[in-house]
């Protein structure tokens, strides 16, 4: 890795973290759902190989996906979730995993979470949520949630301290609170989603207490000197939701509450952005992403500048970054302090240190990976039910090949967004299946 000798900032760069921890280079392995984990939500030897391949890989950090602190709760089956007293065996899996991900000074951060009302139905009929405001997605995939009660909210907190607290026990380095992409977090901020007439919802301020009632009781948990982190969103992207305007203000009160770094994204499930991929749902909906943000390489970054204006902390953006150029520009216009990269990694696990050495200076693209035929439908296609399978097959290929890698296998390149699809629904099905036999059996 080749060292900066001169005053501009680069993405082999050092950062100092206001907790006191050093990170060796500007760029993060951004969180991806993984689904590795067995029926029992406990972590395998799939994440062991996982994260030892990407801690070889040059990132600073690197970023597990969602852990839920509720099993009734999870984003999809395959999580990991920590919640209660955890058992001996418990606890050396995730040690094994904290090992993995933590080779060559790399630091590994927890993202925890609660998926909220985008629980699946096939994992719980009726999720919970800020209030009674169902998903509005097609094919029945998420049923109507019912509303927390004053009781259960401050359980959820105390949960997200214990899980923090877990994670720092097993050899983590950091954790995330993942307070963005419309779970449940992200749902208490927004109004159109929270209708709440208690202390928790109303103005943004109580719609807020949520989350900072959180990040207080998990630095609580883990202390001074651990590393904090927030996702947040730069905006839901959806009328009557969590507007930018929104996310400067609680940007600006996140100051007083010792955050170590604000990831910025945006997006919900109804509106995805935070994959840079028009799926069609919602859009009579759906908010317009500025133009001058479209038309660069980073989704979020010029929403960033605006956060930057208000926070004090490190910022990271992630989404969309594909050159090395495009990096460093960032870096050296202020505009964040962390680049977040993520689906590359499930192609090219290495691809952190081809950036830092200059062996690569523009990340793959799905167009430029696979082959462009039958397994790709329109990627401009008018029809939503196209514009659909082909967005969730272009996920399905990431976490595919993310998949094989925990499994000790290479990515497949050749694999079609079509065959993607179709082989994702089935696995989710049978993990589904799994996850049901067990928790019906306990």
């Amino acid at each position: 890795m080749e060292k900066n000798t001169n005053n501009m900032t680069e993405i082999t760069d050092k950062l100092n973290l206001p907790c006191g921890a050093q990170i060796k280079n500007r760029i993060c392995k951004g969180a991806m759902t993984e689904g590795l984990a067995d029926e029992q939500n406990r972590a395998t030897t799939k994440h062991v190989n996982l994260y030892d391949r990407w801690s070889s890989g040059g990132s600073g950090i690197l970023l597990t996906g969602n852990v839920q602190v509720d099993h009734r709760y999870l984003e999809r089956p395959g999580n990991v979730v920590i919640e209660g007293p955890q058992t001996n065996e418990q606890l050396s899996r995730l040690i094994a995993y904290a090992e993995a991900g933590t080779k060559n000074n790399t630091h590994l951060w927890m993202q925890i979470s609660h998926a909220g009302r985008q629980t699946p139905a096939a994992v719980a009929e009726t999720p919970v949520a800020p209030s009674e405001v169902q998903l509005q997605m097609p094919g029945a995939q998420f049923g109507k949630p019912r509303a927390l009660a004053h009781e259960e909210i401050l359980d959820i907190v105390q949960k997200f301290a214990h899980c923090a607290r877990i994670a720092k026990d097993t050899g983590f380095t950091g954790v995330q609170i993942h307070g963005a992409h419309g779970y449940l977090i992200s749902e208490f901020l927004s109004p159109d989603i929270n209708l709440r007439e208690d202390e928790w919802g109303g103005t943004l301020e109580k719609r807020a207490k949520f989350l900072l009632e959180i990040v207080r009781a998990v630095r609580e948990a883990v202390g001074v000197n651990f590393p904090i982190s927030l996702k947040l969103n730069s905006a839901d992207f959806q009328k009557g939701g969590f507007s930018h305007e929104d996310a400067i203000q609680v940007a600006t009160w996140l100051n007083e509450e010792g955050l170590d770094l604000l990831e910025i994204s945006g997006g919900t499930y109804e509106q995805p952005h935070l994959v840079g991929i028009d799926m069609g749902l919602n859009p009579e909906r759906a908010e317009k992403r500025r133009e001058s943000t479209i038309a660069r390489e980073a989704y979020f970054l010029d929403y960033a500048k605006d956060i930057r204006n208000v926070f004090n902390g490190p910022l990271m953006v992630t989404g969309g970054f594909r050159t090395s150029k495009g990096m460093n520009d960032a870096l050296n216009e202020n505009a964040c302090d962390v680049i977040g990269i993520a689906r590359p990694f499930c192609i090219d696990s290495n691809i952190a240190n081809k950036l830092l050495d200059k062996d690569l200076i523009e990340t793959p693209t799905l167009e430029k990976t696979m082959q462009v035929g039958p397994g790709l439908l329109g990627l401009n296609s008018p029809f939503s039910v196209i514009k659909g399978i082909n967005g969730w097959g272009q996920q399905a290929f990431w976490c595919l090949n993310l998949i094989r890698m925990g499994e000790g296998l290479d990515p497949d390149l050749d694999l079609g967004v079509f065959r993607a699809f179709m082989q994702y629904q089935k696995s989710e099905k049978n993990a589904a299946m799994q996850y049901k036999e067990y928790r019906d059996s306990v």
